[in-house]
C-alpha cells in the first residue's frame, strides 16, 4: 500500500521503532552503564539497544546493537512492545530478553557493560522505566506470551500501563 492509503492523521502516532535487549544470566542483568559523555542517561543503568535501522527488521537490529554494544551474540526472544508517547512522534519499543550465545564481553562508545544481580536494581542509580521492565520481564521464560504496554507522563510522572 503506497503511503498515501496508510492513514498518517493528526490523532495517530508516527512511531520511531526501537529495540531493547535484557541479557539474563542466572538472576542477572546485562545493563549498559551509560558513558559519561552520553546525552541522555549519562552514567545511568539502561538496557542494551537502540534505533532499527532502515531496511532491518527488529531481531536484526537487536542483534546488531548487541554485537556492537558488549562484542556478544545471544539467541532472543520477544518478551513485549511498549508504545511510548513521546508527542506527535511516538517510539515502539521492542523488548527482548535472551542468554549470551558467543562472543568477548567488551565496552564501547555507549558505555560500560555489566552484569548486575535483579535484587541490586534498586540501588543504583537507573534510567526510569528500567525497574519496571526488569519488574516485568524478570518472571518471563521463553515461549511465554508477550506483554503490551503503553508509557507516558502523567504531572512529570512516568506511568506504564500493561494490557490485559
Amino acid at each position: 500500500m503506497p503511503q498515501s492509503d496508510q492513514g498518517i492523521k493528526d490523532n495517530r502516532y508516527t512511531l520511531i521503532p526501537r529495540a531493547a535487549i535484557f541479557l539474563r544470566r542466572g538472576d542477572s542483568y546485562l545493563l549498559l552503564k551509560g558513558a559519561p559523555t552520553k546525552r541522555l542517561w549519562a552514567n545511568k543503568y539502561n538496557g542494551l539497544g537502540g534505533h532499527v535501522e532502515r531496511g532491518e527488521d527488529v531481531l536484526t537490529s537487536a542483534k546488531r546493537e548487541l554485537l556492537e554494544e558488549t562484542g556478544l551474540a545471544a539467541d532472543l526472544w520477544l518478551c513485549g512492545t511498549i508504545i511510548v508517547d513521546a508527542g506527535e512522534t511516538g517510539i515502539c519499543l521492542f523488548i527482548f530478553s535472551g542468554e549470551s550465545i558467543g562472543g568477548e564481553l567488551r565496552a564501547s562508545k555507549e558505555g560500560l557493560a555489566e552484569w548486575v544481580e535483579f535484587e541490586r536494581i534498586g540501588e543504583l542509580d537507573v534510567v526510569e522505566d528500567l525497574p519496571i521492565l526488569l519488574g516485568r520481564i524478570h518472571g518471563m521464560k521463553r515461549g511465554d506470551p508477550p506483554f503490551f504496554a503503553h508509557s507516558f507522563y502523567d504531572d512529570e510522572k512516568l506511568v506504564v500501563e500493561f494490557a490485559g
